[in-house]
């Protein structure tokens, strides 16, 4: 009875995973094999699961940011790590054909939200200038690793608007945002196992997500609707 326990909470936390990897993924438009993803977290997991196929380089790339992430949610938050995780998202330096900036903050060019088809394009957001990412994300994981005073959920909910709001990579800053907000409630629980996926609950409510995510940002900096 013992083992049929821990088999059936290995399979709980498994599935729970790869939800979470699956819809983070989606929102971004990507659609990944679900064997490969499921396969991919449980040798990382040493679980032991019939069918096991092997996973593409970019798959097991955001298994490893989102394992690191809900695993090690004690360790600090550093710019450092938010590098090790972007390089693991783009193993090739390229996101889709274009080149782009890994391991380090965006460099050039206006960083903009947009919308529509070429000619016809609508902008959602513009990020802070390049020029001042750095001291922005200085001001951000300092405020993440010495606030002790806010409730983990309440501050998973402002780490997650502070993140994406910021937009401090040229690609793949969505995933690290819900990495970051999974990361914290990993640790108001206490706990390395995950039995609720919050991409697959943004995944439901997309549009709502993005409506007030657009309105907080362009608001007068309250953001209690956002929490």
């Amino acid at each position: 009875m013992e083992t049929l326990g821990f088999d059936l909470q290995n399979e709980a936390v498994l599935n729970t995973l790869t939800l979470d990897v699956l819809k983070s993924s989606e929102i971004e438009g990507e659609y990944l094999e679900k064997e490969q993803v499921r396969s991919s977290i449980a040798r990382r997991l040493g679980i032991d699961i019939a069918g096991s196929v092997d996973s593409e380089r970019n798959i097991d790339g955001i298994v490893e940011m989102m394992l690191d992430a809900t695993q090690r949610y004690v360790v600090p938050l550093t710019a450092e790590r938010l590098f090790d995780w972007h390089a693991a998202l783009f193993p090739t330096g390229r996101s889709g054909m274009y080149k782009i900036t890994v391991a380090d903050w965006r460099k050039e060019g206006p960083m903009q939200v947009v919308s529509g088809p070429m000619g016809k394009e609508k902008i959602h957001y513009e990020a802070p200038k390049s020029e001042r990412v750095a001291d922005e994300m200085n001001n951000f994981l300092d405020w993440f690793e010495n606030e002790n005073g806010l409730d983990l959920v309440l501050k998973a909910a402002i780490a997650h608007l502070w993140f994406v709001t910021i937009h401090p990579f040229d690609d793949g800053n969505g995933r690290i945002t819900r990495a970051i907000t999974d990361m914290l409630l990993a640790c108001s629980d206490k706990s390395i196992q995950r039995f609720y996926s919050m991409s697959a609950q943004i995944r439901v409510e997309r549009k709502e997500y993005y409506a007030i995510l657009k309105k907080t940002q362009k608001g007068n900096l309250d953001i209690t609707e956002w929490i």
